[in-house]
């Protein structure tokens, strides 16, 4: 009872796989982040998607090297990552001027609430550092949670990641400046 598409899964590790996004999953996209749950973390509440919303934010301009793809968990479609070498900006904000490795980051969501809780998300996580590590040469991998987002933080230490800078005031969400954690996975660390 999997969902089928023509697109190019990226990896599969037991019951999770990652496959690249498609103009097919704008619908599921829309679903997923007008959803207030997925939303109190990812976005704001104040920010439900609508389809030019997603068209514009998931299908407009691609960086190099940067993936958007979906989450599938025993075949369903379950969530959304994307995963980029860092820029310029976040490489200076981050302070990683004199790093000479290659620095990755990520973002992601399990937009089906019912997946949440069940030890998906440390699965993804471990399966995604592994998948940079191996195939795209990452050295360093950064993410910026909310400081407010307890569970997502709890799941990415429990994956290796260590916080390693408090950013005051960091990312605009339901109309306010929040902070948030700058977290890293360091290969050799």
């Amino acid at each position: 009872m999997g969902e089928e598409c023509g697109c190019m899964v990226l990896f599969q590790e037991q019951e999770l796989s990652i496959r690249e996004l498609e103009r097919g999953d704008v619908d599921l996209l829309v679903k997923w982040l007008s959803d207030p749950a997925v939303l109190m973390y990812y976005e704001g509440r104040d920010r439900p998607h609508d389809k030019e919303m997603v068209i514009e934010s998931f299908f407009g301009d691609q960086e190099a090297d940067e993936a958007r793809c979906i989450i599938q968990y025993q075949s369903k479609n379950i969530g959304y990552i994307q995963f980029y070498p860092i820029g310029e900006d976040e490489i200076k904000k981050y302070e990683y001027e004199s790093y000479n490795g290659r620095v990755y980051g990520m973002d992601q969501f399990i937009g089906e609430t019912d997946h949440w809780n069940r030890g998906i998300g440390t699965q993804l996580i471990q399966a995604i550092v592994a998948y940079l590590i191996d195939h795209k040469g990452a050295t360093k991998i950064v993410m910026d949670p909310q400081v407010r987002n307890e569970r997502a933080l709890r799941v990415y230490e429990k994956a290796g990641f260590v916080k390693k800078k408090y950013l005051e005031k960091h990312e605009w969400h339901e109309g306010e400046l929040g902070d948030c954690w700058l977290i890293e996975y360091d290969v050799k660390a």
